[in-house]
């Protein structure tokens, strides 16, 4: 199985990765969700509701954001493992974080 992760900041600056199941199975979903986390609070994100819990799906919003769209047009190991950790924390073989919008599909 192909998985792909596309991470959008517009209609010209869209940024995709591509992995083999044998890369992302690896990864658990809690690994996965702690790195997101992690990177979360490394970025000083702001949460949205400042009211109850953080959900994962704000999480990878926001960590995409603060993460920056420059991070993602170089294609480092940054970008990459925040692909895989979408990827694998969501157990989905298609994701699109689309940063402007705040939608992930």
């Amino acid at each position: 199985m192909l998985y792909t992760v596309t991470v959008a900041f517009g209609a010209n600056a869209e940024f995709e990765y591509h992995f083999h199941e044998a890369e992302v199975k690896p990864v658990s979903r809690d690994e996965a969700s702690a790195w997101l986390h992690g990177e979360y609070q490394a970025l000083e994100c702001a949460p949205r509701n400042p009211i109850g819990k953080i959900l994962l799906l704000d999480v990878i919003l926001d960590v995409a954001k603060y993460g920056g769209e420059d991070r993602f047009a170089k294609g480092g190991d940054w970008a990459k493992r925040f692909a895989l950790s979408c990827a694998a924390a969501l157990g989905r073989d298609s994701v699109r974080v689309d940063v402007p919008n705040l939608t992930i599909g």
